[in-house]
């Protein structure tokens, strides 16, 4: 979902394009923090206070920043603490919608059809991006956040005084080292599945697929050894990878045109995965038609390109 121009409401990823040709993803614009007494956080305004039943979530299953924070949600036991709402899969010139469909959850705040009404209830004056995740205060009937790495932040700790399930995905004396993964992890594989797909310039594509499936490789490395992407602890880098590598074969491999390997052809990342899935509850967050449906049917997702593919690679000896 786009910017507000002109009261319309535009293509998801207008002015997002580089002149090379390269995908640059806009930063979220919404970034106040749920805290244990509603002191100020990292960024934005205070008077967030963490409260059961207070904060309602909206996700789409299809979109792995939002399934992270689905994630937490379910690890952290925070269920009855915030509720949930789920957009259609398949977005269209107006964003996300509350069209009913396969797992939709309608807006039990305001009977929003579109999520964008929800930014604007929100400030009618809001002209950034309308995403997925979005966290809503019902107290100060404001958005808290659409930053999904900051949502998860907040779910890990902000709850643990009032009754959250124990556990610390980001722990402070692993923090260096889970924010290095995470950097790596972003700008080569979460982002760069995007960087790979919506290019618009052969250069910029192959640039970031070979960025993308170095650090793949890298990744398959460093799991040779060690359970976690930091050791032996499962942490939040884990999660954070864990949210493309489920949806890679099933999309980004031939949409976005990352078609060197699968997940399933790398031993280490495969096992990884799956040993992730089958952890309590994880299977439930992973909507296999909600993925396939948004990045196959949704109007205008991708951009027609004279793009040539760089891969598979193929063995026929």
């Amino acid at each position: 979902m786009g910017n507000l121009i002109n009261g319309q409401w535009h293509d998801k990823w207008r002015d997002t394009e580089a002149k090379d040709g390269s995908f640059v993803r806009p930063d979220a614009k919404v970034r106040n923090w749920i805290t244990t007494t509603g002191e100020p956080g990292p960024s934005g305004e205070g008077g967030f206070k963490a409260e059961a039943g207070r904060y309602h979530l909206y996700i789409a299953h299809s979109c792995p920043w939002a399934h992270r924070t689905m994630i937490f949600r379910l690890l952290k036991g925070l269920e009855d603490m915030i509720s949930v709402s789920v957009v259609n899969p398949i977005s269209g010139d107006n964003g996300w919608t509350f069209e009913e469909g396969h797992g939709v959850v309608a807006d039990p705040e305001f009977t929003a059809d579109f999520l964008y009404e929800i930014y604007q209830r929100s400030d009618s004056t809001y002209t950034g991006q309308v995403t997925v995740p979005t966290l809503w205060d019902r107290t100060q009937k404001k958005l808290v956040s659409n930053e999904s790495g900051e949502i998860i932040r907040m779910f890990n700790s902000a709850f643990d005084d009032i009754g959250a399930v124990e556990g610390d995905y980001y722990p402070s004396e692993l923090r260096d080292e889970i924010d290095a993964i995470n950097e790596l992890v972003y700008g080569a594989i979460n982002n760069g599945v995007y960087r790979v797909g919506f290019a618009t310039s052969q250069e910029a594509y192959e640039a970031a697929f070979h960025k993308l499936f170095d650090a793949l490789e890298q990744l398959e490395e460093r799991l040779e050894s060690q359970t976690y992407l930091v050791g032996e602890r499962l942490t939040e880098a884990d999660w954070r990878l864990f949210t493309t590598l489920v949806r890679f074969d099933y999309v980004y491999y031939g949409a976005f045109r990352c078609n060197k390997r699968r997940i399933v052809d790398y031993p280490n990342l495969w096992r990884f995965v799956r040993r992730l899935y089958k952890i309590p509850g994880i299977a439930d967050t992973v909507d296999v038609w909600s993925i396939k449906a948004h990045y196959y049917a949704s109007g205008k997702l991708l951009k027609q390109t004279q793009i040539v593919p760089l891969g598979p690679d193929i063995d026929f000896s």
